[in-house]
C-alpha cells in the first residue's frame, strides 16, 4: 500500500481488525521512510461492476460515489452512521449477487429508492427529486402525493 504522505510503495500492517460494520477490514499502516501512520479499509469484493449510464456511457462502479449521494440525501436526517453503512453495503452486495457485471444506472437508482424509502422518506424524497430530475414545485407534490396513502372517502387523483 503507497504511503499518502510520501509516496513509499513499502508500508507495514501494524494492527488489523474488523471494522464496525463487520464487512470490512480496517488496518492502521505505518510508513518505515517517512514515519507516517494511516488507516486502510479493505471490502469483499465478488466482481467488478460496470455502471451503464443512460446516454449508454459506461463507467466503473465506484462504490465511494454511490456512498456520497445517499450520504447527501440523509443529510441531517435522525439516522446512525452504521445503519446507513449497512445498508450502503447490502445494496453493493445485491448489485454484486446479481449475476451480471453490466448494471443500469436505472436499476441501481430504484435499489436505492427501495432501501431509502424503508429507512427514511424525507431522504427517499430526496435522493428521488435528483434521481427523477425534479424541476418545479409540482413534481415534488406528485410524487409525495403518491406516498400518502389514500383514505376511504378520497377520491384518487
Amino acid at each position: 500500500m503507497r504511503c499518502p504522505f510520501c509516496g513509499n510503495i513499502d508500508t507495514q500492517v501494524k494492527d488489523s481488525r474488523p471494522a464496525e460494520d463487520h464487512v470490512s477490514i480496517r488496518r492502521r499502516r505505518f510508513c518505515p521512510a517517512c514515519g507516517g501512520r494511516f488507516t486502510t479499509y479493505e471490502r469483499v469484493q465478488l466482481r467488478d461492476l460496470v455502471v451503464i449510464k443512460s446516454s449508454g456511457k459506461r463507467e466503473d462502479f465506484d462504490r465511494d460515489k454511490l456512498e456520497r449521494s445517499i450520504r447527501i440525501s440523509m443529510q441531517k436526517r435522525p439516522i446512525e452512521p452504521e445503519r446507513i453503512d449497512q445498508m450502503i453495503s447490502g445494496i453493493v452486495r445485491r448489485l454484486e449477487s446479481m449475476g451480471e457485471t453490466d448494471v443500469g444506472s436505472k436499476q441501481i437508482g430504484e435499489i436505492v429508492m427501495e432501501a431509502l424509502a424503508r429507512i427514511d422518506t424525507v431522504a427517499y424524497v430526496r435522493f428521488a427529486s435528483v434521481y427523477k430530475n425534479f424541476q418545479q414545485a409540482d413534481d415534488f407534490d406528485k410524487f409525495v402525493a403518491e406516498l400518502r396513502p389514500q383514505t376511504a372517502g378520497e377520491p384518487e387523483s
